[in-house]
């Protein structure tokens, strides 16, 4: 069985945009916004923000208080969305309770959207138009490519609908000449569903969820969820995706959890951050 690992993948857009930022006469910046405390967002804004660095993109955070108002939060977006020195603009969610998600993305700019999940960004895709496209399922599409898979007449089963993976990858794969069906939690007969794919990509966030009987002999699987279900003796969250170890007997490729998708998601956020900048200032191939 082939393991579909992320870091080799990442590393290889990595040394592309070192490329890429070598030629430019500028370095592009990134913001990255985050409100409230919570530990996860903490600990992912914290990793973003050290790797574009360690790129060699300009980056800073902003934290804003667990209560900071809807108002406010736009009013800063505002802000950014004016400032010619901002290429990408991060809101990391969740938001707390009296910030709604939706409003956050109508107002950021679409051509600082590197997070690519504004309406215009989604929009774009869908219509088969270049945007900056959401990160993990870019990263999705980016790791079959190198590891020498084609989605051209396979059918593909996405198990997810999110605006953040489960769309947006079904949008790529269809764009890749795939068969695609998105199947959910009122999906009947799931097995029944998933078993049908050539590639089937699982999202769903509970460990354990896809078994072998649920996986047809010799398809491409594409785990995104990472589940934690304990600490080990160090004192460490035990990860796992939404596969059970079995499932390896059964698929030809497999994503590790941790260590598949995850890396792709960050490199592919950084990937966005010079294409905006490109985008709006010119100066390279993005």
């Amino acid at each position: 069985m082939l393991e579909l690992a992320g870091p080799p993948v990442a590393e290889a857009v990595y040394e592309e945009l070192k490329a890429e930022l070598a030629r430019l006469p500028y370095v592009p910046h990134l913001r990255v916004v985050r409100v409230g405390e919570d530990p996860a967002s903490v600990s992912y804004v914290r990793l973003k923000d050290r790797q574009a660095k360690k790129l060699g993109l300009s980056s800073q955070v902003d934290v804003f208080p667990e209560d900071t108002s809807e108002a406010a939060l736009l009013e800063h977006i505002a802000r950014l969305n004016a400032d010619d020195a901002v290429d990408g603009i991060l809101v990391q969610f969740p938001t707390p309770k009296q910030i709604r998600q939706q409003a956050v993305l109508e107002a950021i700019d679409p051509a600082k959207d590197v997070d690519g999940l504004t309406p215009m960004s989604a929009g774009r895709l869908w219509g088969g138009q270049e945007a900056l496209e959401s990160c993990t399922p870019a990263g999705i599409m980016r790791m079959l490519k190198h590891y020498g898979i084609s989605p051209a007449g396979k059918e593909v089963v996405i198990v997810n609908r999110s605006n953040l993976v489960g769309k947006p990858l079904a949008a790529m794969m269809l764009r890749e000449n795939a068969t695609v069906t998105i199947a959910h939690s009122r999906t009947p007969h799931m097995a029944e569903v998933t078993r049908r794919a050539e590639i089937l990509v699982t999202a769903v966030g509970r460990a354990g969820f896809v078994t072998p009987d649920m996986v047809r002999p010799g398809a491409v699987v594409v785990d995104v969820s990472v589940n934690r279900v304990g600490r080990n003796e160090q004192g460490r969250d035990i990860l796992v995706g939404d596969c059970t170890p079995e499932v390896a007997r059964v698929a030809s490729a497999l994503t590790p959890v941790p260590g598949g998708v995850g890396p792709m998601t960050v490199a592919m956020l950084l990937f966005n951050t010079v294409k905006a900048a490109v985008r709006r200032r010119g100066g390279g191939q993005a």
